[in-house]
């Protein structure tokens, strides 16, 4: 909503007189809507966004054109600013509704700092819904204080002033584990010593601590015997698992591992990040 002010003059012989002034408002048709499809994001991710343009007018608003930046921002890199977008669109995953209506979907122009669709109309009293998906890149902060601010611009078909939407989406604050398995030496004699390696990473910007209640649990087969557990290296009571000799079934006591949350570093030169997991290798040594 905007203001104008208004203010007559008369003259006559030779004099003037200026009126009061008046004040009133501009009243937009038109509302703009963004909403993103996601609680939060992770690097790889695919977004899908809704933009809804809605009109209280009485004729139909034609020829808008719609822009959003994808996130971008401006990055302070050590050979100038540049220009960080952490999304990337996805072509051909516009979907465009009129009144909920599928229709065909205009062009989607990728420039370098977002996308623009043109050609939008809105009928007199409807709604118009744009649909599209995008997949968050390496410029999007991963760490746990990331977000992605991500704004729609409507101009164009008569408006007076621009319509904007923005939707922020915050990186995802959880853990997330992986594990991986190794044995030494792959072939092994009758009453020969095994060695297995877990190797549990956290890609996730939070760590998981003993709260997340991590267990691993294994059956070996062959069964060990006299096993000798370390955990980074170091050796672990036994308070810290239990062992069946008898079936050979091992198990982690829960929150006895803890990983921490992943490391971002942001690139000053390009403003790409890179994240590297946080880590933690349980290692079970035996003989068969």
């Amino acid at each position: 909503m905007a203001t104008f002010t208004n203010q007559a003059t008369l003259t006559y012989n030779g004099g003037t007189v200026n009126s009061n002034i008046v004040t009133g408002e501009l009243v937009q048709v038109l509302t703009a809507s963004k909403t993103a499809a996601a609680e939060s994001y992770r690097t790889g991710d695919l977004v899908t966004y809704v933009v809804q343009l809605r009109s209280t007018g009485a004729a139909a608003l034609t020829g808008l054109t719609v822009t959003d930046t994808l996130g971008t921002t401006n990055f302070p890199a050590t050979g100038g600013t540049v220009q960080l977008t952490p999304l990337t669109y996805q072509p051909g995953t516009l979907r465009y509704f009129t009144n909920g209506v599928l229709q065909t979907a205009p062009a989607v122009t990728v420039l370098a700092n977002g996308i623009r669709i043109e050609g939008i109309s809105v009928p007199a009293g409807g709604v118009i819904t744009l649909v599209y998906t995008t997949r968050v890149n390496a410029f999007a902060d991963p760490s746990a204080e990331g977000t992605i601010e991500n704004t729609v611009t409507v101009t164009g078909g008569g408006l007076t002033d621009a319509v904007t939407a923005t939707e922020t989406l915050p990186a995802a604050a959880a853990a997330e584990l992986r594990i991986v398995k190794a044995l030494e030496p792959v072939r092994v004699s009758d009453s020969g010593t095994l060695t297995y390696t877990f190797t549990i990473e956290n890609y996730g910007g939070a760590a998981a601590d003993a709260a997340a209640g991590i267990t691993v649990t294994d059956r070996f087969d062959p069964i060990l015997r006299n096993i000798a557990v370390t955990y980074n290296s170091d050796a672990w009571l036994a308070s810290n698992y239990t062992y069946d000799p008898a079936t050979g079934l091992f198990r982690t006591v829960p929150g006895a591992i803890t990983i921490p949350a992943a490391s971002a570093v942001q690139d000053p030169a390009t403003g790409a990040w890179t994240a590297t997991p946080g880590s933690a290798t349980l290692q079970i040594t035996g003989t068969i």
